[in-house]
């Protein structure tokens, strides 16, 4: 029985066996379809393309922008009404988790103008992504991930400042940018929210555009975005500091920007998904 084995065993130019191993053959390299090797330049052309989006029959996209600065308005003007300013910076942070799904409207109107469709601000509130349902949960999984992110924030509040009651806006503020204390919870917690808004930035930045036109589930979705971005990192990253930078902008203004920044930059995703994933319409 062992010397049959040794014969199955044995290369072809020796019949009768040996006690060398067997060379391994390396296996072939993978050809990854998603990488293309942009610039980082790349961003910049989305973001002008993004521009012409917005103005080629830009009311529904400034009605667009103007309801998300109302919300924001009102969440912010809530936030303080209720006495849970301490939730402030976490909130506006976590805005960037859901902004994605929001913006689900503008993908629409860019698609509708890529198609040579008239769009409405109607047709654009009341999109219909082709996955259905699964729109929704990937909205879901985003709401998750920006109440977890939420209640991160609350316990690093409490791991440098204890369980004493949040101090107020006007005194918070000084100490954070004054004190050795408040300098460790802004690079800490600017840490943590930097991980969180990656992580959502990669499964959502292509995920959701992907639901919208694409017969796909969540789970799919969020998976192929992540692969497409780590596929493409540079340009990517420019991307992402780009929305970074605009969002401080619109935050600046008292958010007033976001009535144009938000349908900009919305719009632009859309180009940047086209430009990385072609073969879908």
């Amino acid at each position: 029985m062992l010397s049959d084995r040794a014969d199955v065993l044995a290369p072809p130019d020796d019949p009768k066996g040996s006690d060398e191993i067997p060379k391994v053959v390396p296996a072939l390299p993978r050809d990854n379809h998603r990488a293309l090797n942009l610039p980082w330049r790349t961003a910049f052309d989305w973001l002008r393309a993004g521009w012409s989006d917005l103005w080629t029959n830009p009311v529904p996209s400034m009605l667009y922008g103007f309801g998300v600065y109302a919300l924001s308005a009102l969440i912010v003007w809530a936030l303080f009404l209720f006495n849970y300013e301490y939730a402030l910076f976490p909130a506006l942070a976590g805005f960037m988790v859901v902004g994605p799904i929001i913006a689900n409207g503008l993908y629409e109107k860019s698609r509708m103008l890529e198609a040579g469709d008239r769009p409405t601000f109607l047709k654009m509130a009341l999109v219909k992504p082709e996955s259905g349902a699964q729109a929704w949960f990937m909205g879901v999984m985003l709401l998750g991930l920006l109440l977890l992110w939420l209640r991160a924030a609350v316990l690093i509040w409490a791991l440098f400042f204890g369980i004493n009651p949040f101090p107020g806006t006007d005194e918070i503020v000084p100490m954070l940018f004054t004190t050795p204390t408040g300098w460790a919870l802004l690079l800490v917690g600017g840490s943590v929210g930097a991980l969180f808004a990656a992580f959502s930035f990669a499964i959502s930045v292509f995920g959701v555009p992907m639901l919208l036109t694409e017969r796909t589930d969540a789970l799919s979705a969020l998976g192929i975005s992540m692969a497409t971005v780590w596929s493409n990192l540079s340009v990517m990253i420019a991307w992402g500091a780009i929305v970074l930078v605009l969002f401080a902008v619109s935050i600046a203004t008292g958010f007033i920007g976001l009535i144009v920044i938000f349908p900009l930059l919305g719009h632009a995703t859309w180009h940047a998904y086209r430009t990385l994933r072609p073969y879908n319409l």
